[in-house]
């Protein structure tokens, strides 16, 4: 029907291509970069975020195609094992696809003959022969059991085969009478239990005739299902574009902090690093002047305290001189001690003398003017001219972004266009009558289904009732023989209920020839029928064997590969087989991945025109970022750099400067001296000279925290300082020149190889923005595939047929045939029973007579 092709046609149109995503590049993973704390570096941009596409309208079926039998289950599996027992040959695939294949032109008498068609029949007659050697044996029943019966009669009516009514005294005729009594017992119960196994299989059947009008029910609502949600899902797919373009088109608003910051990552660590030296140049400017002030302002404190340090040493030397002159310092006791300070007084003197150290003022002087020129502003605005690379990005791809947009739109426009190319609505509404329809067609056999399902019930009960009525014969003649019988009483004496029994096992005996030809002609016939469907049917139907004959390349016609492609689409080529179809369905996935629609429909070039349009790559392939506008550093930077390496800090005679600081102040420690002062003092007798000497020391001490102390603070400052200017100004001009080379470096690389940078990273950038596609495609690829016109209807059909026909209705038949199969064989045993015991229970003509 047309409107079958325009759904299989809908269905095709979003799926993705294998061969393209084959061909697609792979997005680049971006890693975030470390933000700085000093913020003048960008974040890198981050990787393909996954894009939510939410959920695909999913179809709820209420088909559930499985089937437990119950109680009966044991029947079925008895009947199974009788027939492995019968038929223990595999499947014979490769039998039946040559017996096809060889047999495609119709079957011809002649052809038999040939012996590629002998051999074929021999294997057939070798897997048949169980069921043959079976039905053999049925026909051979259906003809002796018949010819016995009336050669029996005739027998009888001529006095013999029991017919003469004369029983002989045997002293075991009580033994015999009992064994015949329990074995027509026992025969008679199987005889029931076998009737019993075929009323319940005739019953079953009836039962679930019902259960095969709900199993047409659910699986006509699922089919509605299908149609009815198929559109929705379609549109909701066509709608899902919509979340990847947002995304894109939030990536292009964003271009300049994504596109530019890749650009920026990429000139940075060439950039920054050089920049970054620069800044610390400046801050070595500013600590260079504050260590030359330092130098000044020590270099100052020290001259002056030197000098009135050495005018206070000066004096206390005199004084202390002229207290040794003392008259009392002539004694003798005295004379050594007086002599010993005499003799320390020179150590009362300066040792460093910072007068001749060069001043600072000069370089000072120089830095000073220097610093006049903010060194760090210039270099943070090469910084910010720098981290303007993504508002340039931004600004100058201001028109690619939009007629990037419009190309997106278009895209839009022709996936909304293409799926309303077809008449989805019609097409479904269309399928949704038709399968209204069908169901009302099929509900319109119901009663015809009904009557003809009694005609069946009713006609197997009465070939259940022909067992019955032999049966009913069995019982009886057994309870008024048992009942009536009289050990008593001779063979002519017998009562009147036991001669009934009797006749009413030979009325048995005489339905059982009359009835069990034709149920053994019955069960024949449903044994070959229904066992045959069973294991060239349902088994491989069951094990999907039967779907591998289907598939077979070649079976139907030499020239045509597959049956279900060659059926469907009239492409016997395309390599879709019926056993992948209901694979597929089965695990419910889409019907476009269960028929191969991908062959049918070439969405690759819509999918390359539209989604994956080569037109975007080019744009961007445009794109032209203009960067020789970023100035790195001014020349007035540059210039102070140039002065600062000049300044005259590498001139300074930091040697003259450590080797004074490093003498000391004082030629000898004053602490010391006072306290060997002091302890000369004490040595002395006591009196006016100890007291003036101990006085001296004191002053000395007090001329030491006074003077020296304040003198040792300048010079330890002024070692730091020394120290730091003499670091700074080793190699100053090479530094210099090597930060200049850097920043030089860096400006040539964003003037002239920054086109390659762009380059690369709109490269990048590119692919992400194909990767929210890519995204889109293969979601859409995954949905069709298992989410959109979900097909497991297919497969619950399928399932419901074979439940319906194997398990509710063949598994029955069988063990009908079955159960009376047995009740037809038992007849035999149950005659051969029934005649013996009859002779025990009527009454005889004559009888032998003992004379003592």
């Amino acid at each position: 029907m047309p409107w079958t092709r325009w759904l299989l046609l809908l269905l095709c149109w979003g799926a993705t291509s294998g061969q393209y995503q084959q061909r697609q590049p792979e997005v680049d993973d971006l890693s975030p970069a470390v933000v700085r704390a000093d913020s003048r570096r960008q974040r890198s941009p981050p990787p393909v975020e996954p894009l939510d596409f939410g959920f695909v309208p999913a179809a709820v079926y209420d088909t559930h195609a499985y089937y437990e039998p119950g109680a009966i289950g044991i029947l079925f599996h008895m009947v199974h094992a009788f027939l492995y027992v019968i038929q223990p040959n595999s499947f014979p695939q490769d039998l039946i696809v040559k017996v096809i294949q060889q047999n495609m032109g119709g079957i011809k008498l002649e052809e038999w003959r040939k012996p590629e068609n002998v051999v074929l029949l021999l294997q057939g007659v070798y897997y048949e022969a169980g069921f043959l050697v079976c039905a053999s044996i049925g026909i051979i029943f259906m003809v002796i059991v018949p010819v016995l019966g009336m050669c029996f009669c005739v027998c009888r009516c001529c006095e013999n085969c029991g017919g003469e009514m004369h029983q002989r005294q045997r002293k075991n005729a009580d033994c015999q009478r009992g064994f015949f009594t329990a074995s027509l017992v026992a025969t008679t119960i199987f005889i029931i239990l076998g009737v019993l196994i075929a009323y319940a299989a005739n019953h079953n059947i009836s039962s679930h005739i019902k259960s095969t009008r709900r199993f047409i029910n659910t699986n006509m609502r699922d089919l509605r299902t299908f149609a009815n949600n198929t559109p929705a899902q379609i549109e909701y797919l066509t709608a899902q574009y919509t979340t990847a373009k947002n995304k894109v088109l939030s990536e292009l608003d964003n271009i300049g902090p994504l596109l530019g910051g890749r650009i920026h990552s990429q000139l940075e660590k060439e950039v920054v690093p050089s920049l970054d030296t620069a800044l610390r140049m400046a801050g070595a400017m500013r600590e260079t002047k504050e260590a030359l002030e330092s130098v000044s302002s020590s270099l100052q404190i020290l001259q002056e305290g030197t000098e009135k340090l050495k005018d206070s040493l000066s004096g206390e030397r005199a004084s202390l001189s002229n207290t040794l002159s003392d008259p009392a310092c002539t004694n003798g006791a005295v004379s050594p001690s007086c002599n010993a300070i005499r003799s320390t007084l020179f150590q009362l003197g300066i040792n460093a003398d910072f007068s001749k150290l060069p001043d600072v003022n000069f370089a000072l002087a120089n830095v000073h003017t220097l610093l006049k020129t903010d060194l760090s502003n210039i270099v943070q605005k090469g910084y910010s001219s720098f981290n303007d690379t993504p508002t340039l990005v931004k600004e100058q791809t201001k028109n690619i972004v939009s007629g990037v947009k419009g190309m997106l739109d278009k895209i839009g426009f022709e996936i909304n266009g293409f799926a309303k190319m077809f008449p989805v609505e019609a097409s479904l509404a269309n399928f949704t009558i038709f399968l209204n329809n069908e169901q009302k067609r099929i509900e319109s056999y119901y009663p015809q289904l009904d009557q003809m399902d009694f005609y069946r019930w009713i006609g197997c009960v009465a070939v259940l009732c022909m067992v019955v009525l032999i049966m009913a014969f069995n019982v009886l003649g057994l309870m008024c023989g048992t009942c009536g019988y009289d050990k008593q009483a001779t063979p002519t004496t017998r009562g009147c209920l036991s001669n009934t029994g009797g006749n009413l096992l030979l009325a048995g005996v005489s339905f059982s020839f009359i009835f069990a030809w034709m149920l053994m002609a019955i069960v024949t016939t449903l044994f070959v029928a229904g066992g045959n469907l069973e294991k060239l049917m349902c088994e491989p139907l069951a094990n999907r064997q039967l779907f591998k004959i289907i598939d077979t390349p070649f079976l139907v016609h030499p020239t045509k590969k597959n049956f279900l492609p060659g059926m469907l689409f009239q492409n016997p080529n395309i390599d879709l087989t019926l056993g992948s179809m209901y694979r597929e369905c089965f695990e419910n996935n889409g019907l476009y991945h269960a028929l191969q629609l991908e062959t049918m429909f070439n969405i690759n070039s819509f999918l390359n025109r539209t989604v994956y349009n080569k037109d975007l790559a080019k744009v961007f392939e445009g794109v032209q970022v203009d960067l020789q506008d970023i100035t790195l550093l001014e020349q007035a930077g540059r210039d102070n750099l140039i002065n600062f390496a000049n300044s005259g800090i590498g001139l300074i005679d930091y040697e003259a400067y450590l080797a004074e600081v490093n003498k000391g102040v004082t030629l000898v420690d004053l602490l010391t001296f006072s306290t060997d002062l002091e302890a000369q003092a004490d040595q002395l007798p006591r009196g006016a000279l100890e007291n003036a000497l101990k006085g001296h020391a004191s002053s000395i001490r007090q001329i030491h925290r006074e003077h020296v102390v304040p003198i040792d603070q300048a010079m330890s400052t002024l070692t730091q300082s020394i120290k730091l200017l003499q670091r700074t100004s080793s190699d100053l001009p090479v530094k210099v020149t090597n930060i200049l080379s850097a920043i030089d470096a860096s400006e040539y690389l964003i003037t002239n190889n920054a086109s390659h940078v762009v380059k690369q990273e709109t490269k990048g950038y590119v692919q992400s923005l194909v990767g929210y596609f890519k995204q889109y495609t293969d979601w859409v690829q995954n949905s069709l595939t298992a989410e959109v016109a979900q097909c497991k209807p297919i497969s619950n059909i399928v399932d419901s047929m074979e439940i319906v026909g194997c398990s509710f209705v063949l598994d029955s038949v069988n063990t009908f045939w079955f159960g009376l199969g047995g009740c037809s064989i038992l007849l035999i045993p149950s005659i051969i029973f029934s005649i013996k015991l009859a002779k025990y229970y009527r009454r005889m003509d004559t009888e032998d007579v003992f004379e003592e």
